[in-house]
């Protein structure tokens, strides 16, 4: 077998809360899993590339976007099945460029992130992976509840107004190819019908949804603003509370107990009232003046007691571009996060929390090479995973 050996790096793998200096290790091209790690020089790879001391470490995971959207139209309804793959396909490699070498897609129309998925494995789809979700979960006049299709009938989500109808609908998930369910646990900002903090689906439709997707190796995200939804998918045994707007300090301690992540998607909110002014229905606006600011803190609450942090960003909501996914990492250390904390939520944790840590997350032996090389030191300056022209490995080989 071919292999290739990468040198004379620092290198953050993932694992450890340091750099390791003047490290190596070597690929196998065949299978673009790293079979060697260390500090010498490997006689036995056939090609080496001298990394001039810069900084290494492992490829971003996103464990939260909806590449069916385009974060400059903001166009939801009415869109074709096409019009869909098209966006997509152009938002992996917006990904891929900024760093983000897996994602897990949590919403989307004609299930087109399962579609494409399957198309990666079987080997006709480069670049970013997906961990997909498809359709999401909502109750009838709900966040997810808009008409998708050009045919004008078609719904985004599955409306599951019982714990009967949620099962069918995690089932049916299943059968097309979902490996995450997305449940929509309270409202949102984008829905012109609902307020943040409504509660919608019911701590017993979400434990429904748990159960049938854990019995089938799926994990469950639960979109959850409002404190009492968030309370209702946390005692419901989610694996993961995205946004979190309003966490309560007792659901903190409840995160705490039961180990559930969180992932906080600062810049969805942060972009909106910076560039949506006259170019945002109102009701955007609104929604996210009124709530920002204690989001924002009751995150820092959440993040300096230690909750599971997972690294999300809703890429594909307004102004939310995919390429800005490195930013999301500085917000978090705004809001309290150490740097080491804001580089494992995006590498270790998101792999645990996806159950891909056997082939992805961190930079060690067995585990595809997915990596970045920087020219700063992140964990000393965490802006330096923005870098516009960083190096960005997928599976040893060098695709920007």
């Amino acid at each position: 077998m071919a292999k290739t050996e990468y040198l004379n790096f620092n290198l953050f793998d993932g694992n450890k809360s340091q750099i390791q200096k003047n490290s190596s290790f070597t690929i196998d091209d065949s299978s673009g899993k790293i079979v060697r790690v260390g500090h010498q020089k490997d006689q036995n790879a056939e090609k080496q590339i001298d990394l001039h001391s810069k900084y290494v470490m492992p490829g971003l995971i996103n464990a939260h976007t909806h590449i069916m959207m385009s974060p400059q139209t903001n166009k939801l309804e009415y869109l074709s099945e096409a019009e869909i793959t098209f966006t997509a396909l152009n938002n992996l490699k917006e990904l891929l460029r900024s760093g983000v070498t897996y994602i897990r897609d949590c919403g989307c129309a004609f299930d087109v992130d399962i579609k494409l998925a399957k198309l990666q494995q079987e080997g006709r789809l480069k670049g970013t992976e997906i961990m997909p979700s498809g359709r999401p979960m909502s109750m009838t006049g709900g966040h997810g509840d808009f008409i998708e299709g050009v045919d004008g009938e078609t719904r985004w989500g599955y409306l599951t107004d019982s714990s009967d109808e949620m099962r069918k609908a995690v089932r049916t998930a299943f059968k097309h190819g979902a490996k995450n369910i997305k449940v929509m646990a309270t409202g949102g900002v984008m829905s012109s019908t609902d307020q943040i903090d409504d509660t919608e689906l019911s701590e017993e439709e979400i434990r429904t949804a748990v159960e049938e997707a854990h019995s089938k190796h799926m994990t469950v995200a639960a979109h959850a603003e409002g404190a009492r939804g968030i309370h209702n998918a946390i005692l419901a045994g989610v694996d993961s509370v995205e946004h979190g707007s309003y966490v309560t300090d007792e659901d903190i301690e409840l995160m705490l107990k039961q180990g559930t992540y969180l992932t906080s998607t600062l810049i969805a909110a942060y972009v909106i009232p910076k560039y949506g002014e006259g170019k945002l229905p109102q009701y955007m606006l609104d929604k996210t003046n009124s709530f920002i600011e204690t989001y924002f803190k009751r995150i820092g609450t959440a993040v300096k007691a230690g909750v599971k942090l997972s690294f999300g960003t809703d890429a594909g909501t307004p102004f939310n571009d995919f390429k800005a996914t490195p930013f999301e990492l500085q917000l978090l250390t705004e809001v309290g996060a150490s740097n080491e904390q804001a580089l494992f939520a995006a590498s270790k944790n998101n792999s645990e929390l996806l159950n891909i840590d056997n082939d992805y997350g961190t930079l060690e032996n067995n585990k595809y090479a997915d990596f970045l090389v920087l020219d700063e030191n992140p964990l000393e300056n965490i802006k330096a995973v923005q870098q516009p022209d960083k190096e960005v490995y997928k599976k040893g080989v060098r695709v920007y």
